[in-house]
Protein backbone atom coordinates (compact mmCIF):
# COMPACT_ATOMS: atom_id res chain seq x y z
CA UNK A 1 0.00 0.00 0.00
CA UNK A 2 1.26 3.31 -0.89
CA UNK A 3 0.70 6.23 1.03
CA UNK A 4 1.29 10.14 -0.26
CA UNK A 5 1.35 12.69 2.43
CA UNK A 6 0.77 16.58 1.87
CA UNK A 7 1.68 19.37 3.59
CA UNK A 8 -0.56 22.37 2.58
CA UNK A 9 0.73 25.77 3.85
CA UNK A 10 -1.01 28.89 4.54
CA UNK A 11 -0.18 32.32 2.99
CA UNK A 12 -0.21 35.14 4.90
CA UNK A 13 0.32 38.32 2.97
CA UNK A 14 1.31 41.18 4.91
CA UNK A 15 -0.56 45.10 3.50
CA UNK A 16 1.57 46.28 0.57
CA UNK A 17 4.27 49.24 1.24
CA UNK A 18 1.87 52.47 0.64
CA UNK A 19 2.97 55.89 0.55
CA UNK A 20 0.64 58.36 2.37
CA UNK A 21 1.41 62.07 1.96
CA UNK A 22 1.13 63.94 5.03
CA UNK A 23 0.72 67.92 4.43
CA UNK A 24 3.41 70.20 6.65
CA UNK A 25 1.32 71.46 9.72
CA UNK A 26 -1.26 74.68 9.40
CA UNK A 27 -1.42 75.28 12.81
CA UNK A 28 0.52 78.60 12.95
CA UNK A 29 -2.38 79.67 9.54
CA UNK A 30 -5.20 78.67 11.69
CA UNK A 31 -3.96 80.62 14.37
CA UNK A 32 -2.87 83.60 11.97
CA UNK A 33 -6.68 83.25 10.94
CA UNK A 34 -7.82 83.94 14.49
CA UNK A 35 -5.65 87.05 14.47
CA UNK A 36 -6.67 88.43 11.57
CA UNK A 37 -10.09 88.20 11.79
CA UNK A 38 -10.04 88.53 15.30
CA UNK A 39 -12.14 85.71 15.99
CA UNK A 40 -12.56 85.30 19.61
CA UNK A 41 -10.45 87.89 20.55
CA UNK A 42 -10.44 88.90 24.20
CA UNK A 43 -7.43 91.84 25.05
CA UNK A 44 -7.03 95.24 22.98
CA UNK A 45 -3.63 96.89 23.05
CA UNK A 46 -3.12 100.35 22.49
CA UNK A 47 -0.42 101.91 20.84
CA UNK A 48 -0.15 105.65 19.85
CA UNK A 49 -3.16 105.65 17.41
CA UNK A 50 -3.24 102.18 16.35
CA UNK A 51 -4.65 98.94 18.33
CA UNK A 52 -4.48 95.75 18.01
CA UNK A 53 -6.83 92.60 19.49
CA UNK A 54 -5.33 89.48 20.07
CA UNK A 55 -6.32 86.97 22.29
CA UNK A 56 -4.51 86.49 26.30
CA UNK A 57 -4.39 82.45 26.02
CA UNK A 58 -2.87 82.55 22.88
CA UNK A 59 -0.19 84.93 24.22
CA UNK A 60 0.55 83.78 27.56
CA UNK A 61 1.53 80.53 25.91
CA UNK A 62 4.05 82.13 23.96
CA UNK A 63 5.39 84.90 26.29
CA UNK A 64 6.14 84.21 30.11
CA UNK A 65 5.67 88.01 30.52
CA UNK A 66 2.06 88.15 28.82
CA UNK A 67 1.66 85.20 30.98
CA UNK A 68 3.03 87.18 34.52
CA UNK A 69 0.90 90.04 33.03
CA UNK A 70 -2.77 88.19 32.61
CA UNK A 71 -2.31 85.59 34.62
CA UNK A 72 0.85 85.44 37.48
CA UNK A 73 0.05 86.14 40.92
CA UNK A 74 -0.48 89.81 40.36
CA UNK A 75 -1.47 89.64 37.06
CA UNK A 76 -5.13 90.42 36.14
CA UNK A 77 -6.76 88.20 33.94
CA UNK A 78 -10.25 90.60 33.69
CA UNK A 79 -8.29 93.29 31.53
CA UNK A 80 -9.43 93.64 28.31
CA UNK A 81 -7.16 96.63 27.25
CA UNK A 82 -3.17 97.36 27.46
CA UNK A 83 -1.41 100.48 26.58
CA UNK A 84 1.74 100.19 25.86
CA UNK A 85 4.49 102.24 25.37
CA UNK A 86 8.22 102.28 23.78
CA UNK A 87 7.50 100.83 20.53
CA UNK A 88 6.70 101.20 17.56
CA UNK A 89 3.27 100.06 15.90
CA UNK A 90 4.79 98.01 13.44
CA UNK A 91 6.91 96.21 15.20
CA UNK A 92 4.25 94.90 17.53
CA UNK A 93 2.21 94.02 14.72
CA UNK A 94 5.28 91.93 13.31
CA UNK A 95 5.88 90.12 16.64
CA UNK A 96 1.90 89.28 17.09
CA UNK A 97 2.61 87.45 13.58
CA UNK A 98 5.36 85.62 14.80
CA UNK A 99 3.51 84.74 18.21
CA UNK A 100 0.74 83.10 15.96
CA UNK A 101 2.67 81.63 13.33
CA UNK A 102 6.25 80.83 15.15
CA UNK A 103 7.75 82.30 11.64
CA UNK A 104 9.73 85.47 11.49
CA UNK A 105 7.70 87.96 9.22
CA UNK A 106 8.96 89.18 5.73
CA UNK A 107 10.29 92.23 6.40
CA UNK A 108 11.21 92.76 2.48
CA UNK A 109 7.23 92.56 1.72
CA UNK A 110 6.21 94.70 4.09
CA UNK A 111 9.16 97.32 3.58
CA UNK A 112 8.33 97.37 -0.14
CA UNK A 113 10.92 98.48 -2.11
CA UNK A 114 12.67 100.41 1.06
CA UNK A 115 16.44 99.67 1.04
CA UNK A 116 18.07 96.70 3.14
CA UNK A 117 18.62 99.10 5.73
CA UNK A 118 15.33 100.00 6.53
CA UNK A 119 14.25 96.61 6.42
CA UNK A 120 17.56 95.57 9.13
CA UNK A 121 16.07 98.56 11.21
CA UNK A 122 12.59 96.84 11.83
CA UNK A 123 14.96 93.45 12.67
CA UNK A 124 16.80 95.27 15.11
CA UNK A 125 13.59 96.72 17.09
CA UNK A 126 12.21 93.61 16.39
CA UNK A 127 14.76 91.67 18.54
CA UNK A 128 15.07 94.35 21.15
CA UNK A 129 10.68 93.55 21.70
CA UNK A 130 11.35 90.20 21.35
CA UNK A 131 13.86 90.59 24.48
CA UNK A 132 11.21 92.72 26.28
CA UNK A 133 8.75 90.15 26.05
CA UNK A 134 10.89 86.85 26.77
CA UNK A 135 10.17 84.98 22.84
CA UNK A 136 13.61 83.63 23.15
CA UNK A 137 13.07 81.91 19.38
CA UNK A 138 12.05 85.09 17.77
CA UNK A 139 14.94 86.83 19.29
CA UNK A 140 17.31 84.07 18.15
CA UNK A 141 15.67 84.27 14.48
CA UNK A 142 16.69 88.06 14.61
CA UNK A 143 19.97 87.43 15.28
CA UNK A 144 20.43 85.23 12.80
CA UNK A 145 19.08 87.77 10.52
CA UNK A 146 21.01 90.57 11.54
CA UNK A 147 24.28 88.44 11.47
CA UNK A 148 23.61 87.78 7.36
CA UNK A 149 22.96 91.54 6.95
CA UNK A 150 26.13 93.16 8.71
CA UNK A 151 27.24 95.70 6.54
CA UNK A 152 29.24 99.28 7.29
CA UNK A 153 26.16 101.28 7.67
CA UNK A 154 24.12 99.65 9.96
CA UNK A 155 27.11 97.37 11.95
CA UNK A 156 27.48 99.68 14.81
CA UNK A 157 24.05 100.13 15.88
CA UNK A 158 23.78 96.62 15.51
CA UNK A 159 26.81 95.80 17.78
CA UNK A 160 25.32 98.29 20.14
CA UNK A 161 21.85 96.63 19.92
CA UNK A 162 23.63 92.79 20.65
CA UNK A 163 25.76 94.49 23.67
CA UNK A 164 22.37 95.58 24.85
CA UNK A 165 20.45 92.59 24.69
CA UNK A 166 23.12 89.70 25.53
CA UNK A 167 23.25 88.40 21.81
CA UNK A 168 27.36 86.90 21.89
CA UNK A 169 27.09 85.49 18.76
CA UNK A 170 25.95 88.63 16.92
CA UNK A 171 28.28 90.81 19.11
CA UNK A 172 31.44 88.94 17.66
CA UNK A 173 30.47 89.03 14.49
CA UNK A 174 30.10 92.82 14.44
CA UNK A 175 33.49 93.56 16.27
CA UNK A 176 35.06 91.43 13.92
CA UNK A 177 33.45 93.08 10.65
CA UNK A 178 33.50 96.34 12.11
CA UNK A 179 37.55 96.06 13.04
CA UNK A 180 38.46 94.90 9.41
CA UNK A 181 36.20 97.69 7.95
CA UNK A 182 36.87 100.57 10.92
CA UNK A 183 38.00 103.24 8.54
CA UNK A 184 34.81 103.30 6.98
CA UNK A 185 32.62 102.48 10.09
CA UNK A 186 33.77 105.37 11.91
CA UNK A 187 32.33 107.58 8.72
CA UNK A 188 28.59 106.42 10.27
CA UNK A 189 26.48 107.94 12.33
CA UNK A 190 26.18 104.62 14.25
CA UNK A 191 29.39 104.97 14.75
CA UNK A 192 29.11 108.48 16.37
CA UNK A 193 26.20 107.15 18.66
CA UNK A 194 28.19 104.16 19.58
CA UNK A 195 31.16 107.08 20.21
CA UNK A 196 28.97 109.12 22.31
CA UNK A 197 26.81 106.38 24.62
CA UNK A 198 29.21 103.09 24.92
CA UNK A 199 32.40 104.15 25.43
CA UNK A 200 33.18 100.77 27.19
CA UNK A 201 32.24 98.81 23.90
CA UNK A 202 34.38 101.13 21.54
CA UNK A 203 37.33 99.86 23.71
CA UNK A 204 36.07 96.11 23.28
CA UNK A 205 36.29 97.51 19.03
CA UNK A 206 39.32 98.57 19.55
CA UNK A 207 40.93 95.58 21.67
CA UNK A 208 39.72 93.46 18.48
CA UNK A 209 41.67 95.58 16.22
CA UNK A 210 44.42 95.40 18.35
CA UNK A 211 44.42 91.11 18.17
CA UNK A 212 43.63 91.33 14.84
CA UNK A 213 47.00 92.95 14.22
CA UNK A 214 48.67 90.47 16.41
CA UNK A 215 47.14 87.96 14.92
CA UNK A 216 47.92 88.98 11.48
CA UNK A 217 51.79 89.72 12.70
CA UNK A 218 51.86 85.79 14.29
CA UNK A 219 50.77 84.91 10.93
CA UNK A 220 53.77 86.22 9.13
CA UNK A 221 55.91 83.77 10.37
CA UNK A 222 55.71 85.22 14.42
CA UNK A 223 58.13 88.43 13.51
CA UNK A 224 57.72 92.02 14.67
CA UNK A 225 59.23 94.76 14.04
CA UNK A 226 60.39 97.31 16.69
CA UNK A 227 58.20 100.66 16.53
CA UNK A 228 58.50 103.82 18.29
CA UNK A 229 55.78 103.48 20.99
CA UNK A 230 55.14 100.54 23.14
CA UNK A 231 51.51 99.84 22.59
CA UNK A 232 50.06 97.11 20.13
CA UNK A 233 46.92 99.16 20.47
CA UNK A 234 48.70 102.45 20.04
CA UNK A 235 50.34 101.65 16.65
CA UNK A 236 46.83 100.63 15.43
CA UNK A 237 44.65 103.01 16.15
CA UNK A 238 47.53 105.59 14.93
CA UNK A 239 46.60 103.33 11.70
CA UNK A 240 42.60 103.87 12.15
CA UNK A 241 43.25 107.66 13.07
CA UNK A 242 41.92 107.25 16.46
CA UNK A 243 43.37 107.70 19.69
CA UNK A 244 42.27 106.82 23.82
CA UNK A 245 41.64 109.39 25.78
CA UNK A 246 41.74 108.00 29.64
CA UNK A 247 39.25 110.08 32.09
CA UNK A 248 39.52 111.10 35.82
CA UNK A 249 37.67 107.21 36.26
CA UNK A 250 39.91 104.49 35.06
CA UNK A 251 37.26 102.24 34.50
CA UNK A 252 35.87 104.78 31.93
CA UNK A 253 37.69 104.84 28.43
CA UNK A 254 36.66 107.08 25.66
CA UNK A 255 38.06 107.06 21.61
CA UNK A 256 38.00 110.40 20.24
CA UNK A 257 39.05 110.87 16.09
CA UNK A 258 42.44 112.40 15.89
CA UNK A 259 41.85 116.31 15.22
Amino acid sequence: MHCTVGVVRNRVEGPKHVTIAIPPSDMGQNLKFLLETETGCDILFRIGDETFKAHKLILAARSPVFRAQFFGLVGNPDMDEVKLEDIEPSIFKAMLSFIYSDTLPDTQQSTGSMSISTSTNIIQHLLAAADRFGLDRLKQLCEAKLCEEVNVDTVATTLSLADQHRCSQLKAICLKFASTNLGAVMQTEGFKYVEETCPLLLSELLETVASAAVDERSGEGGLTRKRSGSSIIGLDLAAAEVHMVVDDDPNVRRVRRRA
